[in-house]
């Protein structure tokens, strides 16, 4: 074990930004216009009367030092990917600061969807020239990146099938689509919402269903499958090949959503293996950021078959300019606005072009490599298991651990073990997708980021946590101790009368909520 170092966060008690500064101070003093510009134009004149504010926004007054200072302990108080975040089923990867320069650069910041578009060549490119290169990774025939994350691409598919079922005038019977447990839960959402039947099919003793499950599950009304390989358990079903021939067989279509790439990108390719379409997380394994519900950008790929029906528009390059192609009658029509979340587009790119392809093969070998190291030292830790222990294949990006045992034998049960983590300067790694099938579990993915050293450190967190789960469950349950605030009441989470999304509901709230505080108080 190596050495733990110490760690406390840092404690500023910071108040929000709402209730800082004062009238008057200001970050930076504007000149004056110049005299002959007085009166040239009224700006209140193009403003609709409606739409006029009464009064000033009640915005913060501050000097650009107090902001610089509220920012700097903001981030003194948080974790993430600048310190040991292994989140777990979804890549998360550290963002380079040079792709968010790229990003924030007037050439693209600065400019507007609806530009004309010989003004767009330069980003029309980049988009152009990223479809290429995810068509080389997957073997797909056209790539787009409308769909606002993982979860948006999989309703992208569901509107390009039904688009597809509907021009061939079978959408009425082809009404069920086929995933499985394990499969990412929005799979089995996005069905639902765009109107199909969804048949969810159990994992047996090898980890994935059977052969024999899935020829009972289709039949003459499948218009797809729609799955992860390797799910969450880190299992790749070797009968992907023959799973596809089925669904085929029987006129249906076949996704893969490839959340969990980065433990096969450069290895296996979609289309060869007989997949109709295929999505990819670049906020994600694509290298670009992710945090706070967003930005995301899933990316959407398809077949030569499939491409008529994907969401306009779509960019093509005719002779050496590039154009948004919106003539495409069979179009499902847009799943969200213009092309999609493009400066998560463009740091993608870049991600890919300076790994190019031997990085990315390279990355997938390092992450394989990482995840196994990691699964005989935690399986080394009391307490810890994994799902599937018969299965003695080789895991690739991740494992399905469980705090089960540990749970059973001291009431430390893996919530608990996640407030401890936060107390040694590591993030808490993420549990799993919904519904529990291993209990008390956890999914950490190193990726190919993090050195042995930092994999190491990780772990001996959780062999220090779990040998105080033994022997002084106390300090565990009731942590953190070390961070800028302990434990937190869930119950003013479950109560709309207390928490708020806006500063103007906070005040109203907070006030409405005194004089109670006071009469307790004098009783």
């Amino acid at each position: 074990m190596t050495g733990l170092r110490r760690y406390h966060a840092a404690v500023w008690d910071e108040p929000v930004i709402m209730e800082m500064g004062a009238p008057g101070r200001r970050g930076i003093l504007f000149p004056p216009f110049e005299p002959g510009l007085a009166g040239a134009s009224e700006a209140g004149d193009l403003i609709p009367a409606g739409m006029a504010r009464e009064d000033r926004p009640a915005l913060p007054e501050l000097s650009e030092p107090e902001v610089l200072r509220h920012f700097l302990h903001l981030s003194q108080e948080t974790l993430g990917m600048a310190g040991i975040s292994l989140f777990g089923t979804c890549t998360m990867k550290y963002n380079a600061p040079v792709s968010e320069q790229a990003a924030w650069r007037p050439q693209l910041a600065a400019i507007h969807p609806e530009q004309d578009e010989e003004t767009l060549q330069g980003l029309l490119e980049i988009l152009h020239e990223f479809d290429l290169i995810l068509r080389e990774v997957s073997g797909m025939d056209q790539f787009v990146f409308q769909a606002g994350g993982g979860a948006h691409a999989a309703y992208t598919h569901c509107a390009v099938t039904r688009a597809y079922f509907a021009a061939k005038g079978e959408l009425e019977r082809r009404d069920e689509i086929i995933t499985t447990i394990q499969t990412h839960p929005c799979n089995a959402a996005t069905a639902a919402a765009a109107g199909f039947k969804v048949i969810t099919l159990m994992l047996e003793e090898d980890g994935y269903p059977s052969v024999e499950a899935l020829k009972a599950a289709v039949s003459e009304r499948t218009a797809a499958l729609m799955i992860n390989n390797p799910d969450d358990m880190g299992i790749y079903n070797p009968h992907i090949k023959q799973w596809v021939e089925i669904v085929h067989e029987a006129g249906g279509l076949c996704f893969y959503d490839h959340a969990n790439f980065n433990g096969v990108m450069g290895k296996i390719r979609a289309r060869e293996l007989g997949f109709d379409a295929c999505m990819y997380m670049l906020h994600k394994t694509f290298g670009a950021p992710k945090g706070g519900g967003g930005p995301a950008v899933g990316a959407y790929g398809c077949s030569d078959e499939l491409a008529p029906f994907l969401p306009r528009p779509v960019v093509v390059k005719a002779g050496d300019r590039y154009r948004l192609d919106q003539d495409r009658p069979q179009s499902c029509g847009k799943i969200r606005e213009y092309f999609g979340n493009v400066p998560q587009v463009v740091k993608a790119y870049a991600w890919a072009r300076a790994m190019g392809a031997e990085g990315i093969d390279e990355a997938s070998d390092i992450s394989v490599l990482a995840n196994n190291y990691m699964e005989k030292r935690l399986l080394a830790i009391r307490g810890i298991t994994k799902s599937h222990p018969d299965n003695d294949v080789w895991r690739t990006e991740m494992t399905r651990y469980s705090f089960e045992t540990l749970k059973e034998e001291t009431g430390v049960g893996v919530l608990d073990v996640q407030n401890r983590m936060i107390d040694f300067g590591i993030d808490a790694f993420w549990l799993s997708h919904e519904p529990w099938i291993v209990p008390e579990p956890f999914t950490p993915e190193a990726g190919e980021m993090y050195g042995k050293e930092d994999l190491d450190t990780w772990i001996d967190v959780l062999a220090e946590i779990s040998r105080e789960a033994y022997t002084d469950p106390h300090t565990v349950k009731t942590a953190p101790h070390n961070q800028a605030i302990h434990q937190l009441k869930g119950d003013a989470l479950e109560d709309p009368a207390r928490w708020a999304m806006t500063w103007r509901a906070y005040r109203r709230k907070r006030a409405a909520a005194a004089p109670a505080a006071a009469t307790i108080s004098a009783g």
